[in-house]
């Protein structure tokens, strides 16, 4: 509910025009407020109403207490936000609050940061995670974001379209941030976050209808509603179940074809960037008949292609594994020597190895399995990397 819920709360608190980091105080002390009186006095049926009823009262007050502010008045009135979106009649309190984090005075790491934080809802360990960063380095990157927009005294409020375009990198990075986080979670005992991957759906959704044009925003739909089409395959009985092994009858092949459709109506349109290209190697594996069928060719050119244009170890790492399919794992294990020197505790590229070596019928394959299984704090990565240990070592 908090999820669903904290956007609209923290947009109609930042309408009033104070700063977000006082706004977001306010808005956890509601939610604490829920948590308190909720379990005795019922849930009211309009939640929303309620915490923002209460949020603002908690600003209210908190600015009373504050002798710097206390001939500051809390407007009443304030007019929205204005957003494209309001152009379609498509107003969205997440999808705003998405492109008013996006300030320019962030760097767009702090950015992204700060928007995971604030509208996706993710704490953080889970946003450093998905960063790809220790968890005090997006903990500071959280700080500084809401240091700098008090120093510059930035207010949210109508957004200019000619500032659109520089803002729009950091959101589709933030949702597709959002994406993989719901799609595998960094940690726990859930293989998907269904509520999570959902959101990230609608979010760019909302985004892909107010710039139907915009290749990036549709290679990024046709991205998730691609990976999303594989969600019911993923798991067996409660197991990790690998792409070469997914029964691909259970796949939602009508999500599949408007994946496609989006890209192939995207491609034409301009630049390729990362997320289409990102898109092109998930329809590959999407429209391949069998995993044996997969054009592994392509796939190792467009991640060639992906490492130019944006270049992460991500990008690196499924390089690697494309090579090891079409040279051999030998090949494979070469291409990732200069990952594990820059990332010796990445468990993705340690996981990646141990397959190789088992591939190679190493008899180090079984530790290789054990060490990465014991780096990550997913609990169905764990199993899945010891059961294969103990299948290497038998």
């Amino acid at each position: 509910m908090w999820r669903r819920e904290a956007p609209h709360v923290l947009a109609a608190l930042l309408r009033r025009g104070d700063s977000l980091e006082d706004c977001e105080d306010a808005a956890q002390e509601a939610l604490l407020a829920a948590a308190d009186q909720w379990p005795g006095d019922g849930v009211p049926q309009n939640r929303r109403g309620w915490l923002i009823r209460v949020a603002s009262r908690r600003l209210i007050d908190a600015h009373r207490a504050n002798a710097a502010r206390a001939h500051r008045e809390v407007q009443e009135e304030v007019s929205r936000a204005v957003l494209w979106s309001d152009h379609t009649g498509d107003h969205d309190d997440s999808l705003q609050m998405l492109v008013l984090c996006c300030h320019p005075c962030l760097s767009a790491s702090s950015a992204v940061a700060l928007t995971l934080r604030a509208v996706g809802g993710l704490g953080t360990r889970e946003i450093a995670a998905g960063l790809l960063v220790p968890e005090a380095t997006a903990a500071q990157r959280i700080s500084r974001a809401k240091a700098t927009l008090r120093a510059r005294e930035a207010r949210f409020g109508p957004v200019d379209p000619a500032e659109l375009p520089q803002r729009l990198h950091a959101v589709r990075h933030v949702l597709h941030l959002i994406f993989t986080t719901g799609s595998t979670p960094p940690a726990g005992g859930d293989v998907i976050d269904h509520d999570l991957v959902a959101e990230a759906v609608r979010l760019t959704e909302r985004l892909h209808r107010a710039l139907p044009r915009d290749p990036e925003t549709s290679g990024l739909l046709a991205l998730m509603l691609l990976v999303h089409a594989r969600d019911a395959a993923r798991t067996r009985g409660g197991v990790l179940v690998p792409l070469s092994e997914q029964d691909r009858a259970a796949w939602d092949h009508e999500q599949i074809a408007r994946g496609v459709a989006l890209l192939e109506q995207a491609l034409p349109k301009g630049p390729v960037g990362p997320f289409q290209l990102q898109a092109a190697i998930a329809a590959v594996h999407a429209t391949a008949d069998t995993f044996d069928a997969t054009d592994w060719a392509q796939i190792h050119e467009l991640y060639r292609m992906l490492l130019v244009v944006a270049p992460s170890p991500a990008a690196s790492l499924g390089a690697a594994i494309a090579l090891s399919e079409l040279e051999g794992p030998t090949a494979g294990l070469e291409a990732l020597r200069p990952l594990l020197a820059a990332r010796p505790r990445d468990h993705r590229v340690l996981a990646a190895r141990a397959h190789l070596l088992d591939a190679e019928g190493s008899p180090e394959a079984a530790a290789a399995y054990r060490l990465a299984a014991t780096l990550t704090d997913s609990i169905p990565e764990q199993n899945y990397l010891n059961a294969r240990a103990l299948r290497a070592r038998g």
